[in-house]
């Protein structure tokens, strides 16, 4: 008997509640079963297409050394990988595990561009040995510099000690972060780390070799027996190591960054005789202990500062530029101080009264005229770095570069303190 006489045979015609009952299971429970499956179903594939964590859990799953149908496979999406599942850098696909969370990974992404992290440990370092001073003058009292090894590379560590006070710490790491921030250039010396976690805090840097210009010059004032060594100054090097302190500056000034203590004190020399600038002390405190305009803090040095910093005016790239002009000054002469014979009180008198620095006996016209064109008492009529730049390489074509300078005597350092109008003076190496 069908279902249709059955339901006839217990339910009158014209009762549609019975009817409606008897037909509940087929027409109602079912159907609704068999949809409640379904949205269950395309629930668990939603879930499974875009949970993250079956995506860390895939990115992070151990590579099958054994299959080579499962490495083969991997490789067949490569083209595929977006997002968090590959980062630049790291292709997850090769490593066992990925060395880092997913929102760690996002974080990577989002900056730009991606650096290492600067932060090191004191077990980081071998070989660990003061660093001598170039001359005996006063030290820095906060700061301490050692030669240490790192990563199989010799660095400088600048410790700064640990009797200082918070508000000291603070501005050591200020000045790491202001190194950190002008970025990497092939003339400044490299900040590869920086000890923060743990006392002593200390700065890491690349290690040149030869230690500041000025030292490097009097070194070069020993005749050696008359033998020459491969580090011998002449004119062309002169004109390519200037160069590269030029260029150095020319990025600094691009970074809105005015040096204000260019001199050989603040030059670096690696073993290859790489000339990078150093010296950013005066930089940093420009810009975070605003004073007058003008003003420089570092005032023992003024044999070197343009008539305006002298005179307290206003401060640009330009005085940088007559710097400059003092330093190849001081390469010139194997590391004399500028305007000797005048004392500090009396140069801008005597700048202003049209005296400027006399050509050294072992200095070329064409260099000599760069060094004045740097040296004008007039910054508008100053050669612009760029300008300097491009005559520095115009007359390195021409430069001798056979003939070595020689000093008449080696340096007196007593005198020379004296002579360069040293006040209170200062380790420059740490700045």
């Amino acid at each position: 008997m069908s279902s249709n006489s059955t339901t006839d045979n217990l339910c009158a015609p014209d009762d549609h509640l019975c009817i409606t009952k008897e037909h509940m299971q087929a027409v109602i429970i079912v159907p609704t079963l068999l949809l409640l499956g379904t949205l269950v179903t395309l629930l668990f594939l939603f879930l499974r297409r875009y949970c993250p964590e079956h995506r860390r859990s895939r990115a992070t799953a151990p590579r099958s050394f054994g299959s080579s149908h499962g490495h083969t496979q991997r490789h067949s999406h490569r083209s595929h990988l977006q997002g968090i599942d590959a980062p630049p850098g790291l292709n997850a696909l090769e490593h066992e595990e990925l060395p880092m969370s997913v929102q760690q990974v996002q974080e990577d992404v989002r900056s730009a561009p991606p650096q290492t992290s600067t932060e090191r440990h004191h077990n980081a370092f071998s070989q660990v040995s003061a660093l001598p001073l170039s001359f005996s003058i006063k030290p820095n009292d906060e700061v301490s510099l050692y030669r240490a090894s790192m990563d199989n590379r010799d660095v400088i560590l600048r410790v700064l000690k640990e009797k200082e006070s918070s508000s000291e710490k603070q501005h050591f790491l200020d000045f790491a972060s202001f190194v950190s921030g002008l970025g990497r250039h092939p003339y400044l010396p490299e900040l590869l780390g920086v000890v923060s976690v743990q006392s002593p805090v200390m700065m890491v840097m690349e290690e040149l070799q030869h230690g500041d210009l000025l030292g490097f010059l009097w070194r070069c004032r020993q005749d050696s027996a008359g033998s020459e060594s491969s580090w011998d100054m002449t004119e062309k090097r002169i004109h390519i190591m200037a160069g590269q302190v030029a260029s150095a500056l020319e990025y600094l000034h691009s970074q809105s960054c005015i040096h204000g203590n260019v001199g050989a004190r603040s030059v670096l020399v690696g073993g290859d005789l790489t000339a990078k600038l150093w010296g950013l002390g005066s930089a940093y405190r420009r810009g975070t202990q605003p004073s007058s305009p003008g003003e420089f803090q570092d005032m023992d040095m003024k044999k070197w500062q343009a008539p305006e910093v002298l005179a307290r005016g206003v401060v640009g790239p330009s005085s940088d530029v007559w710097s400059f002009g003092i330093l190849l000054y001081e390469m010139v002469t194997l590391g004399d101080p500028p305007f000797a014979q005048i004392p500090t009180t009396e140069l801008l008198q005597h700048l202003q009264r049209g005296k400027h620095l006399k050509r050294p006996a072992t200095c070329s016209s064409s260099l000599f005229s760069i060094i004045s064109s740097c040296c004008h008492w007039n910054r508008k009529q100053r050669l612009s770095i760029p300008e300097v730049i491009n005559k520095l390489q115009a007359g390195e074509k021409s430069a001798n570069g056979s003939t070595v300078l020689r000093a008449p005597e080696p340096i007196d350092i007593e005198r020379y303190l004296r002579e360069a109008g040293y006040g209170e003076a200062y380790n420059y190496a740490v700045l």
